[in-house]
C-alpha cells in the first residue's frame, strides 16, 4: 500500500475556500491496513471501512472532523488461522463486536497552507466496546491525476500504533505482540 502513495505525493495548495466540505469515501479503494508480530514475523492484515463521515474546513483546518466505522468481520491477515483467531472472543471478538470506531476529537495540520506536510489526529478508539483516546499521523494529498487546484479528491494517509491489550484483545499474547502498527489508506471525493 505504502508504494501507491509514492505517486501521490502531491502538494497539496490550500487556497481560500468556502464552509466545511463533506466528503464520501471511496469504500472499494480503501482500507484500515494493519501490521502484526506473530512469533516474531512481521504480517500485514487489512479489514474494510464500512462508513465514514469526513468534514474537511480548508479555511479552518482544525474544524474537519472523522467518524469512521471498520468492519472486523471481513478482517483479513493473509493466514487462514490467523484472521479466524483474530475474529475470535479472546482477541476482537466480532460476534459480540463486528465493528471498530474512530471519531476525531481535535485535528491539527503541521502546515495548514500544505496538508501534505502531515498532522494529528487526536480521537476515541473503540475497539471490542472499550473507548479509549488515540493519536494518529496524517496527511492528504490530491488523487493521481487531478489539477492543482482540484481538491474534488483526496487520499489520506494515517498511521499509528495501538496496544491490543488496552482494549482487552489479549488472546494469544505468547504468539502475538501487543503493538499493532496501522496503516490506514482512504480515499474520498466531495460530496456536495
Amino acid at each position: 500500500m505504502s508504494r501507491l502513495f509514492a505517486f501521490l505525493l502531491f502538494l497539496i495548495p490550500i487556497a481560500s475556500a468556502a464552509a466545511p466540505t463533506p466528503y464520501a469515501l471511496q469504500a472499494e479503494r480503501s482500507e484500515v491496513g494493519f501490521i502484526y508480530s506473530l512469533s516474531g514475523a512481521q504480517n500485514r492484515g487489512s479489514m474494510p471501512v464500512r462508513q465514514a463521515s469526513i468534514l474537511i474546513d480548508f479555511d479552518q483546518f482544525s474544524n474537519s472532523s472523522v467518524d469512521v466505522t471498520v468492519d472486523v468481520s471481513r478482517a483479513r491477515t493473509g493466514l487462514i488461522f490467523a484472521t479466524e483467531a483474530l475474529k475470535g472472543a479472546s482477541v476482537l471478538n466480532a460476534g459480540a463486536h463486528p465493528t471498530i470506531r474512530f471519531r476525531s476529537t481535535a485535528i491539527r495540520a503541521n502546515d495548514p497552507r500544505n496538508l501534505s506536510a502531515g498532522g494529528k489526529i487526536e480521537g476515541m478508539l473503540t475497539i471490542r466496546g472499550v473507548t479509549r483516546p488515540v493519536t494518529l499521523n496524517a496527511a492528504v494529498f490530491r488523487q493521481a491525476g487531478t489539477a492543482a487546484n482540484d481538491l474534488s479528491q483526496l487520499s489520506f494517509r494515517i498511521s499509528g500504533a495501538v496496544s491490543r491489550s488496552a482494549f482487552g484483545a489479549t488472546g494469544y499474547s505468547d504468539l502475538v505482540a501487543d503493538q499493532i502498527t496501522l496503516d490506514i489508506a482512504a480515499r474520498v471525493a466531495q460530496s456536495r
